[in-house]
């Protein structure tokens, strides 16, 4: 029996997942890479460790965490869900762990050990899989396709689409008949020039409060002041819940930072009962709340204190600046930065032209897509990955499926 020519476009996490699902006695595929190496994404992610997905097992709260797509993945997740990754992953003999975020690694912290696994899958199947080649077109010949290339020309039964979401390839979707929501980035830390964060990288907040005003939206979470201004879970949340929102006001707003996740008044309160037990100590030295002395330092110093002026002899004016700039502090943004590697995009292919049943397209037979192509996307810990391995999954299962 002639076997049917699947050819998959992009070799990240998702076409590899598929490809490495696929029936090889079924058919023979082709992944076409475009970069001089494969699963490139998967290599950085998590620091080089790779996180491969959340250890979030319901479905309805597995949803939660993305900020476009959550519906269409609900089914998705119903039928491939963390627990199955980890499942396939172990059963292939790579041990995973779960750490205490709920991020999962494998127990050899290398993303190395995620890439050998799938591309030993996927050559011990017969695949094939070349790089360095670049798709410029894709034509409807018949039933098939003809992947045109910058090194020749692919007949295809069934095109994989995981290209992620270059303009390029998202141009070709275009022209195929697929519409597609403009992308923006997503997931990104905010630049901030501000005296209260200057030279003072890499200090962190356990329980900051961040809110953007004019966009009614408040976050809270971890919170690191970095070369640029800021970034953490908190700052990357917002980034990604409201990644349309930001592009849409050219990065320039402002932010409100509550630096202690304290409510004012409870912050007054430590204030005070903490001057009543140390009456004595200078306000420099006196260690109320839980950050760092240079941090303290620089409330002190926009708050106008001295360090030296004993902590009994404040005013209430005084008490009231440093509580201000503490829980209510009004900063201005100017920009984003990339978060690390982990470069992720809002928009893509229109969800209303996928049928999340297989993931095929709704506009082109024998057509799927997933991954970063999809105008899906999630807020940082291993979310983006298992969008990927549960979609794939389910293109894989389809194909196999078929007559």
């Amino acid at each position: 029996m002639q076997k049917k020519k699947i050819i998959i476009i992009g070799g990240g996490a998702a076409g590899f997942f598929c490809a490495a699902n696929l029936d090889a006695n079924k058919f023979s595929v082709t992944i076409l890479e475009q970069n001089s190496d494969v699963l490139q994404k998967v290599k950085i992610s998590g620091g080089g460790r790779c996180n491969v997905s959340h250890a979030c097992f319901d479905p309805k709260e597995l949803v939660g965490f993305y900020p476009r797509g959550n519906k269409e993945l609900l089914s998705v997740f119903h039928k491939f869900q963390p627990g199955d990754t980890m499942d396939w992953f172990e059963k292939r003999n790579v041990a995973l762990k779960i750490e205490s975020d709920n991020r999962i690694f494998p127990e050899t912290n290398s993303s190395q050990t995620i890439m050998d696994t799938l591309v030993n899958e996927v050559l011990s199947r017969k695949f094939k899989i070349e790089t360095k080649i670049v798709v410029l077109d894709i034509q409807r010949q018949n039933e098939q396709y003809l992947v045109i290339t910058n090194s020749g020309e692919y007949l295809a039964d069934y095109i994989i689409y995981t290209t992620g979401s270059s303009p390029k390839s998202l141009k070709i979707l275009q022209n195929l008949g697929h519409k597609i929501v403009e992308p923006v980035p997503s997931l990104f830390t905010f630049n901030i020039k501000n005296e209260v964060l200057k030279d003072l990288m890499g200090t962190s907040f356990p329980h900051a409060e961040v809110s953007i005003p004019e966009l009614k939206m408040d976050e809270s979470g971890p919170m690191l002041i970095t070369h640029w201004g800021l970034s953490g879970p908190a700052i990357l949340k917002i980034s990604a819940w409201k990644a349309r929102e930001l592009a849409a006001l050219k990065y320039r707003f402002h932010i409100r930072v509550n630096f202690l996740g304290m409510d004012k008044d409870d912050a007054e309160e430590a204030f005070k009962n903490y001057r009543n037990q140390n009456p004595k100590k200078t306000i420099g030295n006196s260690k109320i709340y839980n950050i760092t002395t240079r941090f303290w330092h620089r409330i002190l110093w926009i708050s106008k204190v001295n360090l030296e002026k004993n902590i009994s002899n404040l005013t209430a004016r005084e008490i009231q600046n440093i509580i201000q700039n503490l829980c209510e502090n009004e900063i201005s943004v100017s920009g984003k930065s990339t978060y690390k590697d982990e470069f992720v995009t809002a928009g893509g292919v229109e969800l209303k032209e996928v049928d999340f049943k297989n993931m095929s397209s709704k506009i082109l037979s024998n057509f799927y897509l997933a991954g970063e192509v999809l105008n899906i996307d999630a807020v940082t810990g291993g979310f983006n990955f298992q969008a990927c391995w549960s979609e794939a999954w389910l293109m894989a299962q389809d194909l196999n499926s078929k007559e």
